[in-house]
């Protein structure tokens, strides 16, 4: 955005928890973007290497944010407090925005208003920026709505773009459910109404590596099957979805056992 002397059209929000190895790479893939307004917002969550001071040379170009160490929930959810953008885009600490990320998402919403999240797909790299994978998720999932949110749970939130206002109406991410908070998220704002569009195109980089949440195994697991719980013991589903509730611990159980 090249300072705040406008309002952005979205904001970036990258919590920040002891990732000094890779957050310039993220932090400039960001500033690499073109076509349209934003602002970076660094939500650094209790850091206790060089975070800080890596970042110290973007000085006026970002936001930076110190707190205690409370969790990517509650970081993100700190940056939502903050954003000035009508959009938000998170980006975790050791990923990166491919360019032309940013303008891409927004022209989406440009020509469908009505939209709360523009998703797309994804490089998965290891821990060097190799490739591993291209992630085209709209080829197994074409339609994003609560079912198929609930049945393949495509979610990476990096490769997303939410409204603002939708984030806020749900109140932000839930800090009971690392590190499944993501998915969490996207299920009650699908079952409040949110609706949801592909960018059929790969907009970032997932780096894969020990600390990444592909890695945290049993934690992921029960994780998500206590998200999942979560969602069905809410009184007032609607009977169609409640009828999903045996299909979806099934392809839940095997979601796990594939991470696994």
């Amino acid at each position: 955005m090249g300072g705040y002397e406008m309002i952005p059209q979205v904001s970036v929000i990258i919590p920040a928890y002891n990732c000094d190895r890779y957050i310039t790479e993220a932090v400039e893939s960001v500033l690499n973007q073109e076509a349209c307004s934003y602002e970076v917002v660094v939500i650094d969550d209790g850091s206790t290497d060089q975070t800080r001071s890596v970042l110290q040379p973007y000085s006026g170009r970002i936001r930076y944010i110190y707190q205690e160490n409370q969790g990517v929930s509650l970081a993100r959810n700190h940056g939502i407090k903050l954003a000035l953008g009508e959009f938000v885009a998170f980006l975790d600490a050791d990923d990166f925005f491919v360019p032309g990320k940013l303008a891409a998402q927004l022209a989406v919403f440009e020509a469908q208003p009505h939209l709360g999240i523009v998703h797309s797909g994804w490089y998965r790299v290891d821990s060097q920026g190799k490739l591993l994978m291209t992630v085209r998720p709209w080829e197994k999932v074409p339609e994003l709505n609560l079912e198929s949110w609930l049945l393949w749970k495509p979610v990476l939130p990096s490769a997303m773009m939410f409204s603002r206002h939708w984030l806020e109406s749900v109140g932000g991410f839930d800090p009971r459910f690392p590190p499944a908070e993501d998915t969490e998220i996207v299920l009650r704002l699908a079952l409040k109404g949110c609706p949801a569009a592909w960018l059929r195109q790969v907009t970032v980089g997932y780096r894969q590596h020990h600390q990444s949440a592909m890695h945290k195994g049993l934690p992921q697991a029960r994780s998500l099957s206590a998200a999942i719980d979560n969602f069905f013991q809410q009184a007032d589903l609607p009977q169609a979805v409640r009828l999903l509730e045996n299909q979806v611990r099934y392809g839940t159980l095997v979601w796990i056992a594939w991470y696994l």
